[in-house]
């Protein structure tokens, strides 16, 4: 079996616990520009430290009173969003030309995977026309930021767990003002990443028709 066909199908999941957000982004846009069209397709899982960023085309007065907090301009698509501890966020780092998907469908699929993965809690989620992401009722609950270069997606999405939600009053989340945001907890869901993370991963991995592989927490290109 050639490079090519082991590449085909396979998923490695890296869970990389919790970390800053720029050294994670910078390895991302590295594998992105390495890789080629033999490179497996993977999913990163991690826990930010607090930071906002702000999307290539982001305005900057969405960010109405940061603090102590961060912002990052980065080059994902989308405007102002949170990150910090009790949300996860998972970056699908996928070869869209091998799968032979576009931007909609890599959007469409991973929004399925959300809703999918909520229902097994019994928590009603839907899609909202024109804005990215997944709600429940009138409130966010995962939001949706990605970039592709070079046929391959990278950024992700932000999917609140059991976090301190007060940091998006700081911001107009999305872009919205006055946006409403929820988590998993308090939609009567589990109140850890890693359960969250153990339904979530099969349910993207099945949209992608790829089988998961767990692979180490190290980054890819960091030294062992």
């Amino acid at each position: 079996m050639d490079a090519l066909s082991d590449a085909r199908g396979e998923l490695v999941v890296r869970d990389l616990g919790r970390r800053a957000y720029e050294p994670v982004w910078r390895a991302m846009q590295a594998l992105t520009d390495a890789r080629d069209a033999a490179t497996t397709d993977e999913l990163w899982l991690v826990e930010h430290d607090p930071v906002f960023t702000l999307g290539q085309a982001g305005k900057p007065e969405h960010v109405l009173a940061p603090g102590d907090i961060p912002v990052v301009r980065v080059d994902r698509g989308g405007q102002v969003t949170y990150h910090g501890p009790g949300q996860l966020v998972v970056y699908p780092l996928i070869d869209l030309r091998r799968l032979g998907i576009g931007v909609r469908e890599l959007v469409d699929r991973i929004e399925q995977a959300v809703i999918d993965t909520l229902a097994v809690w019994n928590i009603e989620a839907k899609r909202r026309e024109g804005a990215p992401g997944v709600y429940v009722g009138d409130a966010k609950i995962m939001a949706l930021g990605l970039r592709v270069r070079r046929g391959c997606s990278f950024h992700g999405l932000a999917f609140n767990v059991a976090m301190d939600l007060t940091p998006y009053a700081r911001i107009n989340p999305c872009g919205y003002q006055g946006l409403a945001v929820t988590q998993v907890l308090d939609c009567g869901g589990p109140g850890t990443l890693a359960a969250v993370a153990r339904t979530l991963v099969p349910a993207i991995a099945a949209q992608f028709n790829l089988a998961a592989r767990a692979e180490t927490d190290r980054l890819p290109l960091e030294a062992a």
